[in-house]
């Protein structure tokens, strides 16, 4: 039987929370919850209370049949080296760790259904479940999310464009990502339209010049690049989604001191998007590698972490920590 998980400390009372167009983002310690848990979800979400969780995202693996896999490198600077850099500068690359999961399912429709049923039920009556797929299961899992919320539950399709990576020659390159929102009440959502971040208009010659500083609100097709292999959000973590993409779910779907849940949470993005915007947060996956990026990441957020020690799992991954502990994302 799995333990039941006790979410009291992050559930909101609507009397006491700050609403979003307060500004105020300090919240009451009682309403957080922040929350890594090295375990199946399969076995977590049974645990967690009918209508505790305000919004999920989560980002499952997408069958593609392969290990999924990402080396982190450093350069130094060697006079034989593999690469040229400033100024014609030799420097040379050194592999400092590797995390990989694999990427396999025999029906994948029968892996994703129970644990969906569970995004349902612990859904709060005004929170939405966001699905991150690739085209190889999409379809499918739309049929299955039909049938568990109703089709009138469906909200939107949304595009996750981006430009990065081959270009194959036999046919046209696949650079996008779909995300299917559902409500769990098509009637009562979570929408805050004020928060929606702005982006330049294509042609702004076309607009007045007070539209085209203000920009406009985004469609359903979402353009963002990749985390740069090079950048600082990177963790080093495989198939790691970009901190623009969730924080303007959680900005929009949720309310200050609201509960977020990722159950195949990897480099923990949800977790840093709704730590960082007065949210709380519970993120599970059964990856070793995994749980360790995540608390080295949300450090700053001081997270409970369970079934696994900070500081044992941080080492497993081959990389050092800024606090001294193990990290995975």
């Amino acid at each position: 039987m799995a333990k039941r998980l006790d979410t009291k400390r992050g559930r909101s009372d609507h009397r006491t929370r700050p609403s979003p167009e307060s500004g105020d983002g300090a919240r009451d310690p009682e309403l957080r919850v922040a929350t890594i848990i090295l375990a199946d979800n399969a076995d977590v979400l049974p645990g967690i209370p009918d209508g505790s969780v305000n919004l999920i995202y989560t980002d499952p693996p997408f069958n593609t049949g392969a290990t999924q896999k990402r080396t982190t490198l450093k350069t130094v600077r060697d006079v034989a080296g593999d690469r040229t850099g400033f100024q014609g500068r030799r420097y040379r690359t050194v592999a400092v760790g590797s995390t990989s999961y694999a990427d396999a399912f025999d029906d994948f429709g029968a892996f994703i259904e129970p644990r969906m049923i569970e995004a349902h039920r612990i859904l709060a009556p005004d929170g939405s479940l966001f699905l991150h797929l690739d085209s190889r299961e999409v379809h499918y899992i739309k049929v299955v999310l039909d049938g568990i919320f109703g089709r009138d539950s469906f909200m939107n399709e949304i595009i996750w464009a981006y430009d990065y990576g081959g270009r194959p020659k036999t046919r046209w390159p696949a650079k996008h990502d779909t995300i299917l929102w559902y409500a769990k009440d098509p009637s009562r959502y979570t929408f805050h339209h004020d928060e929606i971040d702005r982006i330049p208009y294509m042609a702004p010659e076309l607009v007045t010049p007070e539209k085209a500083a203000r920009g406009k609100t985004p469609t359903d097709v979402w353009w963002h690049t990749i985390v740069s292999p090079t950048g600082k959000e990177k963790t080093g973590y495989p198939t790691q989604k970009p901190l623009g993409i969730v924080e303007r779910i959680v900005k929009v779907h949720s309310n200050l001191g609201d509960l977020t849940l990722d159950m195949f949470a990897g480099s923990g993005t949800l977790g840093e998007a709704a730590a960082r915007n007065g949210r709380g947060f519970i993120l599970i996956d059964d990856n070793p590698e995994a749980v360790a990026v995540m608390a080295e990441r949300l450090a700053f957020a001081e997270p409970a972490c369970i079934g696994f020690e900070p500081s044992r799992a941080v080492a497993g991954t081959g990389r050092q920590s800024s606090r001294g502990g193990k990290r995975r994302s």
